[in-house]
């Protein structure tokens, strides 16, 4: 898949709609109970790009964004301005936010995720694109620093550390993320006189995996 290192103006993306999608398949038996299933191990966000578009210069800054993108053709970045980072929305970022496993003194990679939790369940998601910059690290409480005690690959979520952390050393993270997505149409109509009347066009976004 050709994916565009690039995020859509988070100014636009402010007033989106949008967030998780998941696909249940339910059969209901012949006594009333039912039997519920998933194919998708992971969630799938979608959003609607055009309720953030504010004036005239929006839909062309729009504009310009998907045709460099060629429509559905390459995958850019997304900012979700209601789930960004790996804590809540209104903290800031640190090395502890995330536990993400314990050192072994033999792997040295490690995948960044974001976990959810209620009611005693949850789920990991995986980070694929971390923001660059945003990627704060600790071990065994202790904060690293990048580029001397771990690297960052920002296009694959993957953290490499220089030596292996140390037997049962908790391994945390803190970060912004972004949401690997593509426009869901090769089709935008816009109407400058429909648009200062209150009409936005419809842009679907869709998360890509990556």
């Amino acid at each position: 898949m050709d994916f565009h290192e690039v995020r859509f103006p988070a100014a636009l993306s402010f007033g989106s709609l949008g967030g998780p999608e998941r696909r249940t398949e339910i059969v209901t038996l012949a006594n009333g109970h039912e039997e519920r299933n998933t194919p998708w191990q992971h969630s799938r966000r979608r959003y609607d790009a055009g309720v953030g578009l504010r004036s005239l210069d929006d839909v062309e800054t729009m504009i310009a964004f998907f045709e460099a993108r060629r429509g559905q053709l390459h995958g850019f970045r997304w900012k979700d301005w209601s789930d960004y980072k790996s804590c809540v929305p209104l903290d800031d970022v640190s090395p502890f936010d995330q536990l993400i496993g314990s050192g072994d003194e033999v792997l040295t990679t490690f995948q960044m995720a974001k976990c959810y939790h209620s009611g005693g369940a949850e789920y990991w998601r995986p980070v694929t694109k971390p923001v660059d910059g945003t990627v704060r690290v600790a071990v065994g409480g202790v904060e690293q620093q990048e580029d001397v005690d771990f690297t960052v690959d920002y296009t694959t979520g993957i953290v490499t550390f220089g030596a292996a952390p140390d037997m049962g050393a908790e391994i945390r993270m803190g970060f912004e993320l972004d949401v690997p997505v593509r426009f869901d149409t090769d089709v935008i109509q816009t109407s400058a006189a429909s648009f200062r009347a209150g009409d936005v066009p419809n842009v679907p976004v869709v998360e890509v995996r990556v």
